[in-house]
């Protein structure tokens, strides 16, 4: 059955690392483009991992954005222009006062197109996304490669030791790996830091 939207409504993208949420997100941005819908374009400033003021996906396709930390300065920006669509690159990084934001430019009738990851390094619902997720009215989920056995993977796994939730990386941080493999090197990891910290009292 053919499903009709309304105008107003929520696109989630979202996936593990590596899977091309920021290629799809750049996809439809210029598909807006090609129609003439005006489109506030937005990431978090926390993210200069590849640019400042640009959304870069790892095929090298770009666009400019605005980089921003708060649902406040979006709706600054969204004010200046007569904006139709609104895109979000890194949503899982701002924090729940862009949620409100979301939905009133919904229920306003603009299109919301938003991108980010839906499990942490640990596989925990990150952030809003759950939240985004509920929202609505369709969800594209990418999976990438798993590195180790070349099955799909929903998961970005940390390669490094560290508790830090909004730790920004790369390959040389992050691999994407399917549940299985996410879970062996978890346990992994977990072996290697006994290890260490035995070692660390037979020298003390």
């Amino acid at each position: 059955m053919y499903k009709k939207f309304s105008e107003g409504m929520i696109e989630v993208i979202t996936g593990p690392m590596f899977s091309g949420k920021s290629e799809e997100l750049l996809k439809r941005i210029r598909i807006l483009e090609y129609a003439n819908i005006k489109t506030l374009v937005i990431k978090p400033n926390f993210d200069t991992r590849f640019s400042e003021n640009e959304i870069i996906s790892r095929s090298g396709a770009k666009i400019s954005t605005h980089s921003v930390s708060s649902a406040d300065e979006i709706r600054e920006l969204f004010k200046k222009k007569n904006y139709k669509a609104v895109a979000i690159d890194e949503v899982h990084f701002f924090n729940k006062d862009v949620l409100t934001l979301i939905n009133e430019l919904a229920d306003d009738g603009i299109r919301v197109i938003v991108s980010g990851l839906d499990l942490d390094y640990l596989r925990r619902p990150f952030g809003i996304m759950p939240y985004l997720l509920s929202m609505a009215e369709t969800i594209t989920k990418l999976q990438a490669v798993c590195v180790r056995c070349k099955n799909a993977a929903s998961t970005s796994f940390r390669k490094v030791n560290s508790r830090n939730l909004k730790m920004l990386g790369d390959i040389e941080e992050y691999e994407a790996r399917c549940r299985s493999c996410h879970i062996k090197g978890e346990f992994t990891k977990m072996q290697e830091v006994t290890k260490m910290e035995e070692a660390k009292k037979n020298v003390d």
